[in-house]
């Protein structure tokens, strides 16, 4: 229910309509190597941040960026400095998870940040009337449930342990928080959620024994 970043609830639809896109990420990934994928994604995300910055610095990029996206940035990422929009956030997280975390997490937290933010994102706006720190309860309850979800069919498609649902139960809770807490931060949820939904379920998972990297990168 934080109004400081909202843009008409019409561009809220489209931007998320945009970011369902990036569900092709974790998709490719439960088909294709990490290797093809940072190949992929490598470029890509090196290709946004550059436009991103040019475009707070040259009027041709800027005017480019505003005819076609204008309206569906939030006030903040049209701010001059080291401001990235939520597009590259998103590549930014994509190639770190991929790179860090093994592919059932990286999978699952790259899925739950699609499903639950735009599930988080709608239904908070559209429905949100119970105030919940800085966000709505609904919003918030649809972010849980969309991420468990998530965190069923991925485990399913991966034959997952019994213990991996039980751990993506902790983190998909663990993500919502994180996703209401990310605003206060100053930190995208682009990046909080990824990186807290994974870490939670690396360390359950070691807990666990149903993943035995004894390190987060190899």
């Amino acid at each position: 229910m934080n109004c400081q970043n909202e843009i008409p609830f019409e561009q809220e639809l489209l931007r998320k309509g945009i970011h369902l896109i990036s569900l092709c990420i974790p998709i490719s990934y439960f088909y294709f190597n990490k290797d093809l994928l940072l190949f992929i994604l490598g470029p890509l995300t090196l290709f946004s941040l550059i436009v991103d910055l040019l475009s707070k610095e040259h009027s041709e990029v800027k005017k480019f960026i505003n005819k076609f996206f204008g309206k569906m940035l939030r006030p903040h990422e049209t701010q001059r400095g080291l401001i990235l929009t939520g597009a590259t956030w998103v590549l930014i997280s994509a190639f770190l998870s991929i790179l860090i975390f093994p592919k059932l997490i990286a999978v699952t937290c790259l899925s739950i940040l699609v499903v639950s933010d735009i599930s988080s994102a709608i239904i908070g706006r559209k429905f949100g009337k119970t105030k919940f720190l800085n966000k709505s309860f609904e919003g918030t309850l649809a972010f849980i449930i969309s991420a468990l979800i998530m965190v069923v069919i991925i485990g399913i498609l991966f034959s997952a342990s019994y213990s991996f649902f039980i751990s993506g139960i902790i983190a998909s809770i663990i993500g919502a928080f994180v996703e209401v807490y990310s605003g206060t931060c100053k930190i995208d949820d682009n990046l909080s959620i990824p990186f807290s939904v994974g870490i939670t379920l690396w360390l359950l998972g070691l807990y666990f024994n149903w993943i035995n990297l004894p390190f987060i990168f190899l």
